[in-house]
């Protein structure tokens, strides 16, 4: 199951499309999704978080709290839409295209891909521009 919440003025279109993409994502990598939860906010309430979770006083484009294995998606994954919107413009892409690039970064954080070192982050970048392709694909 997975369920998108605001904690902002933010409502996601196509709520259908973008749970049987995810589905699909995590279904490519051999994992089932038992309980995501999507919370879409702004960057006041996701700095918040973390500050408070993560002790870093920096903002962010997404938090995600991981309760699963790699094998069992599982967990809460927030989302600041000020940064996607703010990231869209600076990186010359349109907004719904950077959202979705920021929602499945997330769940590839739950399959066990990192973006520490400069190697890490140049595949989680590929990996992301491979599933955001099934985002348009997917009917």
């Amino acid at each position: 199951m997975i369920d998108f919440s605001s904690q902002t003025d933010f409502d996601l279109t196509e709520v259908r499309k973008h749970g049987d993409w995810l589905t699909s994502v995590a279904d490519s990598y051999d994992a089932m999704i038992e309980s995501l939860g999507y919370v879409f906010c702004d960057d006041e309430y996701l700095h918040s978080l973390n500050v408070q979770h993560l002790d870093h006083d920096t903002l962010t484009d997404i938090i995600t709290f991981d309760y699963g294995t790699e094998d069992v998606l599982e967990g809460e994954l927030y989302i600041s839409i000020d940064r996607v919107r703010e990231n869209a413009v600076e990186f010359g892409q349109e907004f719904e295209e950077e959202l979705r690039r920021v929602m499945v970064h997330g769940i590839l954080h739950m399959l066990g891909f990192g973006d520490h070192t400069k190697e890490d982050k140049h595949k989680m970048r590929l990996l992301e521009d491979e599933n955001i392709k099934l985002f348009h694909v997917k009917q």
